[in-house]
């Protein structure tokens, strides 16, 4: 379960990390997202003047590929930095944010909640619940295509995705009032987010995903039309088919051997050829996935409305 930040008693009234809280009768993760965006920036301060930039704060993963596949290795090998140099990258495909994204743009809105920019996202903002199974970190790259496929430093990214159940948090019944497997990260000077989780169970009619919308900076994510990309990353079957053996995810085996990446409603125009993770890892030891995402803002972004073409609908929605 996640710590909630104490503040300082001053003089002056209650403070955290040198500066007075906006609301000096509520807790540190009730003071909004505004107080949220200036802690984030102030640290982002420190480290870039102490030499280490932003990327020191970010789970290190294995090194991004623009194809995906999967290997059962004991333990994730440390992160390499990929440059413009690096194999061409397609643009991500526009893909649905899907009838749960908890953006504002289909009832919930998480992300003028304080404490949604986490790398840590197994367990509600205010700690209450925690998502169970097997361990997963996912590491996403953005990279600038209208600049030379250069790293896209400063996007932010907001990632979701459904429990070992199957279940969103903020729609599916009993899970209303839960915010888990939600969170922005701030791309670092390699472009890179991670985010550490718990693997998605597969619910009838889908395809094993995790859905993630890029915005141009940190302070645009108070606005889901401000997304630059939209779009989700496909986990490689055989990962899934290993962590879907554990009891903790009840039905997905079943859900999984009735569906294809060419048969599902999104990734099917082409078999989720450049959204397919690369995954280092076991059920023990839990799982690292990666992905190259490239994002053109020369081109108007698509995406936004539930697909069509099959239900894709999680248990107790």
């Amino acid at each position: 379960m996640s710590r909630i930040p104490e503040p300082t008693p001053t003089p002056q009234g209650p403070m955290y990390e040198g500066r007075l809280l906006d609301r000096a009768d509520e807790e540190v993760v009730d003071q909004g997202v505004a107080f949220d965006l200036r802690t984030l920036m102030s640290r982002r301060g420190l480290l870039i003047g102490g030499g280490l930039g932003l990327g020191a704060v970010v789970l290190a993963a294995c090194a991004p590929a623009a194809t995906g596949s999967s290997s059962s290795t004991a333990a994730p090998t440390p992160s390499t930095t990929a440059t413009a140099t690096d194999a061409a990258v397609a643009e991500i495909p526009d893909e649905t944010a899907g009838p749960y994204p908890g953006d504002g743009s289909n009832g919930p809105d998480i992300l003028d909640e304080a404490g949604i920019i986490r790398q840590d996202i197994r367990s509600s903002i205010d700690g209450g619940a925690t998502a169970d199974g097997v361990p997963l970190s996912f590491e996403l790259q953005i990279l600038d295509l209208a600049n030379g496929g250069m790293p896209f430093a400063g996007v932010a990214v907001y990632a979701w995705h459904c429990n070992a159940q199957g279940e969103y948090s903020l729609y599916s019944s009993g899970l209303e009032d839960v915010s888990y497997l939600r969170g922005v990260q701030v791309a670092d000077d390699d472009g890179k987010v991670s985010f550490t989780s718990v693997f998605p169970g597969c619910y009838s009619g889908r395809w094993p995903h995790i859905h993630f919308e890029v915005y141009p900076d940190v302070a645009a994510i108070t606005d889901a039309s401000n997304a630059i990309a939209t779009s989700q990353l496909a986990l490689p079957e055989d990962a899934c088919s290993a962590v879907y053996a554990e009891t903790a995810y009840s039905g997905s085996a079943d859900n999984l051997a009735r569906i294809s990446l060419t048969s599902d409603n999104v990734f099917g125009d082409d078999g989720g050829v450049s959204q397919l993770a690369t995954t280092t890892g076991s059920v023990t030891g839990g799982y690292t996935a990666t992905l190259v995402v490239g994002v053109d803002t020369t081109t108007t972004p698509s995406a936004g409305a539930a697909p069509t073409g099959g239900s894709g609908r999680p248990p107790g929605s």
